[in-house]
């Protein structure tokens, strides 16, 4: 949370999820079903996979929930293969939702199949990521860290929106190897860090000490940076991912090359101002966000949704806001997307690629339930 005030997080029992990959790779693993079942495939005019659009092409569903294109001559017919219109593509994903302060079926229904989660009350959130695995949930598929690890008395602890058992203190690198070891037993797929320069920070060893414990347990590290310095203490400590586009300073070029080599940012952008012209912030964020990606650096679509009016699903402003800092469509489609998905989303119309249209066409997706059959269906 960055701009908005928001309701306490209501408290639930925990419920296991599976475990993460490797902290190095595209994100943390998606969670989901392995139940044993028939293969399936899916036939549509076109497929968006791999960085490209492509017709004459099939995916293939295993029995493990694995999603693979594949030639569509494979494709056998009969009741196994579904045929649509339009184009599919991975299933588009939010990498910056607080669950607990959203409704996740209307965020599902607006075309979001899976989120991550960065930050709120860990049994809570393993609870809704359970709920999101049952057969026949309207739920987006979840991945999530355990409570915002802080410095003593740091953000988000002050404000009111962030109840107890959200965020969890560390003062030591005992401390911060007790808190990885926990979040990852109870599921999280990554680790949450804080550092805002508008109060207590936890110090660089203690910091670097988190990092090292989530690298061995296979976690990468997401830190909210706020403030002069937070960004590069993040980098110095080894961080993974910034959970904010910097938005406070206009960060120099050093660093920003810097960052590319090593992190990737979640874009965030439309908390600025929420569409309204002239937000100052916005403008810093947009500006360091489009230097970061012209050096090189890797961007993924993140709305902070639960922080205030955002709308819930695809936000078409974020999108038009990713393609001002210099994103074309296709790239903000792997800014959106997984590499190895094991979900999948469908734009009845088809995928139109130009720029002017690229963002409104994209609001129309639908997630593909289970049985491989639109929600609303």
């Amino acid at each position: 949370m960055t701009v908005a005030e928001e309701t306490p997080l209501p408290a639930s029992p925990p419920a296991p999820v599976p475990a993460a990959r490797s902290p190095r790779s595209a994100g943390p693993a998606a969670s989901s079903p392995r139940s044993a079942g028939p293969v399936r495939w899916l036939l549509a005019d076109s497929v968006w996979w791999g960085g490209r659009l492509r017709t004459g092409v099939a995916l293939r569903i295993a029995a493990d929930g694995v999603v693979k294109p594949v030639p569509a001559e494979l494709a056998p017919g009969g009741d196994d293969t579904r045929r649509f219109a339009g184009t599919l593509l991975p299933g588009l994903v939010d990498a910056h939702v607080h669950s607990a302060l959203v409704d996740l079926r209307t965020v599902r229904a607006g075309g979001i199949a899976e989120v991550w989660d960065l930050g709120g009350v860990p049994a809570t959130v393993a609870e809704l990521a359970a709920r999101a695995l049952e057969p026949g949930s309207e739920l987006p598929r979840i991945r999530y860290a355990g409570p915002f690890l802080i410095a003593p008395g740091g953000y988000p602890s002050d404000r009111s929106w962030a109840p107890a058992g959200s965020w969890r203190e560390i003062g030591t690198a005992t401390d911060a190897e007790a808190a990885v070891a926990e979040a990852s037993a109870a599921g999280a797929a990554l680790i949450k860090v804080t550092a805002h320069a508008g109060g207590p920070q936890l110090e660089l060893p203690v910091l670097t000490a988190l990092v090292t414990a989530a690298h061995a347990s296979d976690l990468a590290v997401v830190v909210h940076a706020e403030g002069p310095g937070t960004v590069a203490a993040a980098l110095t400590a080894g961080a993974d991912v910034l959970a904010h586009t910097p938005w406070t300073e206009r960060l120099d070029d050093p660093l920003l090359r810097a960052c590319t080599e090593r992190m990737r940012w979640i874009s965030t952008l439309d908390i600025h101002g929420w569409g309204e012209p002239g937000d100052q912030d916005r403008e810093v964020a947009v500006d360091n966000l489009r230097r970061f990606v012209a050096f090189g650096g890797t961007v993924r679509y993140g709305t902070d949704l639960g922080n205030g009016p955002l709308p819930a699903g695809i936000n078409v402003r974020e999108i038009r806001l990713l393609q001002s800092a210099g994103l074309t469509p296709s790239a903000v489609l792997i800014a959106m997307t997984e590499s190895d998905s094991s979900t999948v989303s469908w734009l009845p119309a088809g995928l139109d690629l130009a720029p002017d249209r690229f963002a409104d066409v994209l609001a129309t997706a639908r997630v593909l339930g289970p049985d491989s059959r639109p929600q609303a269906e």
